[in-house]
């Protein structure tokens, strides 16, 4: 029986090794890829004139391939979702793990999940029915469709992201500190703020960085109301992201010409930003593990 098992756990553990490999074989092959068809385009384009200029016509006689608009949208877009997504993340987290009772915590944070299984074209409908209707009848505007809604919408979509990361850490925390502070008549409040958020902040740190992540890359929801125009945006205007632009123009472009060539190259700057927010992250992360642990 001892060697079954030992057998087993072999099994298992090269299988996880061999499915660690074949992960990091498909993200390296996916971003060669789409490297390789992005460099055909920096060779007649420059790549500095690519991330800086801010017009996009491709199909002119004289084509430009400008994509500043489309970078400024999504930073702006995933920006505005976190700084409402956060708040309210930390907030409901706290109020699940530190206020709520343990017997609810089994139908809460499920029931929470549940809208990062929502598909995202239904998050989309419900930005075009709710909030751009509203912006249009209720605040007179020309258009409902801009930045603001996109981030709006992608702050609902972010939330279980947060919640999630956060909930299992705070109840930890609160509960190594819950025996200490009845005993010595410490307030749950100031409990919360004294001990619990501090001690959490580097599962908040690392919720808003997972968060983050997933906002930059959201297409159809984003793509669905912030009125996808090529133009440097505002926040009551419209814009377009980099994935927007992609699954909008990719099937019309034709095969090996620069406009598909450029597009290519949109998503590797778009991987390239992945790279950088999450090496960012990774900087502050350890500056204040140092400070912290």
């Amino acid at each position: 029986m001892h060697k079954f098992y030992k057998s087993l756990d072999f099994i298992f553990t090269n299988f996880l090794r061999i499915m660690s490999v074949l992960t990091l074989l498909l993200l390296a092959s996916i971003i060669i890829l789409i490297s390789k068809e992005s460099m055909l385009l920096f060779k007649e384009y420059s790549f500095l004139d690519f991330v800086t200029t801010a017009k996009w016509n491709p199909l002119s006689k004289t084509p430009s391939f400008g994509i500043l608009p489309m970078i400024l949208s999504t930073l702006y877009t995933s920006v505005v979702a976190l700084i409402i997504a956060l708040p309210l993340g930390v907030g409901t987290t706290l109020f699940s793990s530190c206020i709520l009772k343990d017997k609810y915590h089994k139908y809460i944070i499920p029931l929470l999940n549940l809208l990062a299984g929502i598909p995202s074209v239904v998050y989309g409908f419900f930005g075009l029915l709710v909030f751009v209707k509203l912006f249009e009848t209720k605040f007179s505007f020309a258009t409902g469709e801009c930045i603001l809604i996109g981030g709006i919408i992608l702050s609902i979509m972010i939330l279980p992201y947060i919640v999630s990361t956060c909930h299992e850490s705070m109840l930890k925390i609160k509960n190594s500190f819950n025996m200490v502070s009845n005993s010595l008549g410490v307030s749950r409040l100031y409990m919360i703020k004294a001990l619990v958020l501090p001690s959490s902040k580097l599962a908040i740190f690392t919720s808003a960085s997972l968060a983050l992540s997933r906002a930059v890359g959201e297409t159809m929801a984003v793509m669905m109301v912030i009125g996808n125009s090529p133009i440097i945006p505002k926040l009551l205007s419209r814009g377009e992201t980099l994935s927007g632009l992609i699954a909008l123009e990719m099937g019309a472009a034709e095969l090996g010409s620069t406009h598909y060539h450029a597009l290519y190259a949109a998503g590797f700057i778009l991987i390239l930003m992945l790279l950088l927010i999450n090496l960012l992250f990774m900087l502050i992360k350890n500056i204040l593990e140092k400070k912290y642990l």
